[in-house]
């Protein structure tokens, strides 16, 4: 049962100190007001930077980030919660390898959303059992919820240049959940410095420009159609030629934007099991992964964020990073893409051939040639034939 005659702080530091048993990094609490950046919000969706990502545009999706209460009736706080998950690379020597690519950091174990999920939910069926009855609902990624303004109304840290939050002397690399309560708690005060200051390194260093400073009310901008974490995961279909070679080895997701990060020097390695690399996940080789069936695909990645990509998007961008690798080794697992039942992978195959450019690339493009029925892949042909 509840106990009772509990102040507001009282309620807050017992939910903190549970949160904090249970495996979480940073707890804070803020209240469950309309957003300060809903304007702003609407205005990139405007200019569709969303790109594909239409979920992100519905029109009650934008009235529920503008204002939580519309997400769950009643909301009065949001209990915000975080989970460091950096590691560093087993081999310091794989960004700089192209024959191995680079999977993001948060991506190379479990799912982060059904472990965090898991944990959400218990806390709040504490909350409701041990200290008061509550009516909420608990959010990791999935629902239209802007996690970073809330954590940095909680106290939690600052809204970075790369969109990230950033926590003071502890980075950026941070998985964030919320769970949104129908009752009032004490609580942190809001986080209001911006200590990326003059600082522009993630700015410069993303390859692609999609990073592009901050808006009017202060928050940063990003044009996601140019982002490569958008174009290895998120984007379903061909990858813009001319971002293609901005790429580089980076086969899923990116954290470019974090590694160049002055206060990520202050990561610390996470300590939860679950977010620590699967063998063949930090690093792995782009020629085994090119030749990699649906069989094999759904029994590797299960339970994992790639799953996301499904196999077509995952030889999609393996076949992008063969043809910026440009070595001949390659030839011969993308000559074998170039007969994948995906569309989608005959056309990034095509493209990374015409890239390595040797007779034997070429002589696996014409004799596709002969054959390709999809009118987008005989582009690709074309073009890696220099015929486009």
């Amino acid at each position: 049962m509840p106990t009772q005659a509990l102040s507001l702080q009282q309620v807050s530091d017992r939910i903190r100190q549970k949160a904090r048993e249970m495996g979480f990094g940073a707890v804070g609490f803020a209240p469950a007001h309309a957003s300060a950046y809903g304007d702003a919000y609407a205005r990139w969706i405007a200019e569709g930077m969303h790109g594909e990502m239409a979920y992100l545009a519905r029109e009650d999706a934008v009235a529920k980030r503008r204002e939580p209460a519309v997400l769950v009736p009643g909301a009065r706080s949001a209990v915000v919660v975080a989970m460091e998950y950096f590691n560093a690379d087993a081999d310091p020597a794989v960004p700089g390898d192209p024959s191995r690519g680079i999977v993001a950091r948060y991506a190379r174990n479990h799912d982060y959303h059904d472990l965090m999920k898991e944990r959400l939910i218990a806390l709040q069926d504490w909350i409701n059992t041990e200290l008061l009855p509550v009516r909420g609902r608990a959010y990791v990624d999935t629902g239209a919820v802007l996690e970073r303004e809330l954590a940095s109304r909680a106290g939690l840290g600052w809204f970075g240049r790369n969109t990230m939050l950033i926590q003071p002397r502890r980075g950026s690399y941070w998985f964030l959940g919320t769970i949104l309560l129908d009752a009032e708690l004490a609580y942190d005060a809001p986080f209001a410095r911006d200590h990326c200051g003059t600082c522009a390194a993630c700015v410069s260093a993303c390859p692609t420009g999609a990073l592009l400073g901050r808006d009017e009310a202060g928050a940063p901008r990003m044009d996601a159609r140019r982002c490569i974490s958008y174009l290895t995961i998120e984007l379903r279909g061909p990858i813009p030629r001319d971002l293609r070679p901005m790429i580089g080895n980076r086969i899923y997701g990116c954290d470019i934007c974090q590694e160049v990060c002055p206060w990520n020097r202050f990561a610390t390695p996470s300590s939860e099991e679950a977010f620590l690399a699967r063998e063949g996940l930090d690093g792995p080789s782009l020629i085994e992964w090119m030749t990699m069936t649906q069989e094999e695909f759904s029994a590797r990645f299960k339970g994992s964020p790639i799953k996301r990509a499904k196999r077509r998007g995952l030889l999609r961008n393996v076949a992008v990073a063969l043809g910026n690798w440009g070595s001949p080794e390659a030839v011969p697992a993308l000559a074998i893409a170039l007969h994948d039942e995906e569309p989608l992978v005959r056309g990034h195959a095509a493209w990374a051939l015409g890239r390595i450019g040797t007779e034997a690339a070429r002589q696996a493009l014409r004799g596709r040639e002969e054959v390709e029925q999809d009118a987008w892949v005989r582009e690709e042909i074309a073009v890696g034939l220099g015929e486009g």
